[in-house]
């Protein structure tokens, strides 16, 4: 892969964003579109969910188990998804995870009980696995590196960032003013109609891929080894991609740790009422959507090491608050600064990608995919139980300091890749 370096201003990388777009590949922008409608659906149902299972009759702890079950469902397939992707082009493969999403919604507007979220859990993991990685595929492959952080940061913010700022919005609007719940406790039958939103966001997706992504193949050889052992090839001869693998790890845990238990949270702990919830994910969205693009801008002149190292830190920041948050001001914040988290993943996800070769990205993604599912599903049941049995800010603390003592140091010794040939 070539860094092919342009000679811009800080300036204009900063304001060209329609330069930008209309200079990039079609797939990647079919891609945006895609994640941006995907985005929107969930960002709806989101503030809600882990609500939503509980009020069925789960406990935290079977959360826990639920969300485990799904993330390593996901992972174990995500080696032999990428081969397929290398070998065959990602898009028949996306639609159908684009496809099983859709289901996913489906099954949790219809469950009647707790246990029918645990299906549609393992669905969602797998179709936003599929369809995931068929993204990151198409963004690793599809954008130079010079373009990369802000690439991924343009699909992060401006598309998927605003459009979920008002996926929230939109929550509270039908929830207050269409179904007539209660703003201070909404219950699972109200909260039900919300799911059939997300599927009409993702049918509309499904039918924008379906009609306009073009299918692109990459691999130029034909390995003949399982996709696990073409995993098992890069890390042995690759030292930074062996230490990305706990990196990834590490930086994947919000999603077992972090995210699930944020509303519960601060609805349980803090006493935040339905409206609330939703400014704090709104919140979130609209810091990705301001600072997004101009986070990717400077990673893409500066390093993406230097940038991380400023926005990790504030992720941690954001836990902090939603722990000691006296009342809901101090909760908005704290969400507003978890946007960072949406703007991290995908920034070390451009140095993920920078890591191997270009005909290799799929397996690689897939198999980054697998470790991260393995750790977070382990973590994932730690976390229940840390919550249910031990204290729900331990959730928060313990996940800062492995990032802290864990990833930081490790994505230090790695070098920086933005020149990477």
């Amino acid at each position: 892969m070539t860094n092919n370096v342009k000679n811009e201003s800080i300036w204009d990388m900063l304001i060209g964003i329609p330069g930008f777009w209309k200079a990039q590949n079609k797939n990647w922008k079919i891609t945006v579109l895609r994640t941006s409608m995907e985005r929107l659906g969930y960002q709806i149902i989101y503030p809600y969910l882990s609500l939503y299972i509980i009020a069925l009759g789960a406990t935290k702890s079977q959360l826990g188990t639920i969300t485990s079950i799904g993330m390593l469902m996901s992972g174990l397939l995500g080696p032999y998804i990428g081969k397929f992707i290398d070998k065959n082009g990602a898009k028949k493969i996306y639609m159908f995870g684009i496809t099983m999403l859709l289901l996913s919604y489906l099954i949790y507007a219809n469950a009647p009980t707790w246990q029918f979220c645990v299906v549609a859990m393992i669905i969602y993991y797998f179709g936003q696995g599929i369809s995931g990685q068929s993204c990151a595929t198409i963004c690793g492959n599809c954008l130079k590196t010079c373009d990369r952080a802000r690439g991924m940061l343009v699909c992060e913010s401006l598309a998927a960032g605003f459009l979920g700022m008002i996926g929230p919005m939109i929550a509270v609007f039908l929830l207050n003013n269409v179904i007539g719940a209660n703003p201070e406790a909404a219950t699972a039958q109200e909260l039900h109609w919300l799911f059939f939103v997300s599927a009409a966001f993702t049918l509309i997706s499904l039918l924008v891929v379906a009609k306009y992504l073009g299918n692109e193949r990459w691999a130029t050889t034909n390995s003949k080894h399982n996709a696990l052992l073409d995993g098992i090839e890069i890390i042995k001869t690759n030292m930074n991609a062996r230490k990305w693998i706990l990196i990834g790890a590490i930086a994947n845990l919000p999603t077992a740790m972090v995210l699930p238990y944020v509303q519960v949270f601060a609805g349980e702990v803090k006493g935040a009422s339905v409206a609330v919830l939703g400014y704090m994910v709104t919140a979130s969205a609209l810091t990705s959507t301001l600072f997004g693009y101009p986070v990717g801008a400077l990673a893409d002149r500066f390093g993406r090491k230097k940038v991380l190292f400023v926005t990790i830190p504030l992720f941690w920041l954001s836990n902090i608050l939603l722990i000691i948050a006296p009342n809901p001001f101090t909760l908005v914040i704290a969400g507003m600064l978890q946007g960072f988290y949406h703007i991290t993943a995908p920034l070390a996800g451009a140095v993920q990608r920078e890591l191997v070769n270009q005909e290799v990205m799929g397996v690689w993604i897939g198999f980054t995919k697998l470790t991260n599912a393995i750790a977070s599903a382990v973590m994932a049941i730690v976390a229940g139980v840390l919550y249910d049995k031990v204290g729900p800010m331990w959730c928060f603390l313990i996940f800062i300091g492995l990032d802290a003592f864990i990833r930081m140091p490790l994505l230090a010794s790695i070098p920086e890749t933005l020149a990477k040939k």
